[in-house]
């Protein structure tokens, strides 16, 4: 249910940038710094918070930081002009990537060592939920009632997630040992930051096409706005495939798993950019983008800890930090396009180049012997 809410607000405000730059009155550029605000924030809060609840029962620190995410889109909702929607949304990126760790260890801990894989892609299972059925649900209100109540819904599954974790989540300690000095230790492995970097760039090929997948899919494709919840769905249908089957994959051999994610995604990418005249023809490599961009999460989240086997609760939350600073570029390099003068089909193809050069860089990752923590 935490990774429903948080997949559901990352993802929707995409779909409905039309109507909130419009009641912002904002430019539709302008709109982009919604997403990157969110993403700061998770960039920012991951590893910090991370660190600091590493010493702290997994199963506590998870309604904590599902606390502080309900605070933010409170504020969300409230937030009269662009400037405190830009502080409301940094505040509701802080505690992503850090629920993400401590729920990710907790569910590997329960799981155990050979199902480690499995077990983060359930966890991961929600994110991609969500671009099924929240973001489709919450675009569709946010099209009729207004744009905001995207954060109500957001505030009540986050709500219901802090009370099914207190009533059915058995307690999961700290390891024995953590603290918050041996956490920031593992700041100092070269090679969690080279796996963090595969992963930015990996994420950040999808990103470019799915910041501004609603004027690809309406300007350039012809599609009626109403059916955009549909194909939103269908886009969410993808990543839950991809998420599962990245996880089995992943127990497997996570590199390869990457390596592969990586040059189908650069491959669909240029497809949807050739095919994009038409939304029909774009259906199919829009759901295997999904599919191999999602497949690319169990794997990273596993290299990531197994990088830093001494911190771990800081380790996986890179993870997301990858996630959201791939978000911000992708957002960045879509809004510089269009801005330029772009239309709306060339973002994919420069995420076709961006997932090809993650590939090269996953192509010099060797994986070593791992180290199971819980």
């Amino acid at each position: 249910m935490g990774s429903f809410a948080i997949g559901t607000t990352e993802f929707t405000i995409m779909g409905l940038l039309p109507e909130a730059v419009a009641d912002l009155e904002v430019a539709p550029e302008t709109g982009g710094v919604l997403i990157s605000m969110y993403a700061l924030g998770v960039v920012v809060g991951a590893p910090t918070l991370a660190a600091a609840l590493s010493t702290v029962d997994r199963r506590r620190s998870s309604m904590l930081l599902m606390g502080l995410f309900v605070v933010g889109h409170l504020g969300s909702l409230l937030a009269p002009t662009i400037g405190w929607m830009m502080a409301a949304r940094f505040l509701s990126g802080l505690p992503h990537g850090a629920f993400f760790s401590a729920a990710a260890l907790a569910a590997a801990h329960l799981a155990g060592p050979a199902r480690r894989g499995q077990a983060v892609g359930w966890v991961l299972a929600g994110l991609s939920t969500a671009n099924l059925i929240g973001v489709p649900v919450a675009t569709a209100l946010g099209q009729q009632a207004g744009w905001r109540w995207m954060f109500v819904v957001v505030a009540a599954c986050a709500a219901l997630c802090i009370l099914a974790t207190w009533l059915l989540v058995p307690p999961v300690p700290a390891p024995a040992g953590s603290s918050i000095r041996s956490e920031l230790k593992g700041l100092a492995s070269a090679r969690l930051w080279k796996t963090a970097l595969v992963g930015i760039l990996g994420f950040a090929g999808m990103f470019c096409l799915y910041t501004y997948i609603a004027t690809l899919l309406t300007d350039i494709g012809g599609l009626a706005p109403q059916h955009l919840p549909l194909v939103l769905a269908f886009y969410g249908v993808g990543m839950v495939v991809g998420t599962l089957i990245g996880g089995a994959m992943t127990d497997r051999d996570p590199i390869r798993t990457l390596r592969l994610s990586f040059l189908l995604s650069a491959v669909f990418l240029a497809l949807v950019y050739l095919l994009s005249p038409w939304w029909w023809a774009v259906l199919v490599p829009l759901f295997l983008v999904a599919v191999c961009g999602s497949g690319i999460a169990p794997a990273l989240q596993v290299l990531l800890v197994d990088a830093a086997p001494d911190s771990p609760q800081l380790a996986g939350s890179l993870n997301h930090s990858a996630l959201n600073m791939a978000n911000a570029i992708g957002a960045w390099v879509g809004a510089g396009l269009i801005g330029a003068g772009f239309a709306a089909d060339v973002p994919s193809l420069a995420g076709a180049g961006v997932a090809a050069l993650g590939l090269l860089l996953a192509c010099t990752l060797i994986r070593r012997h791992p180290v199971h923590r819980p």
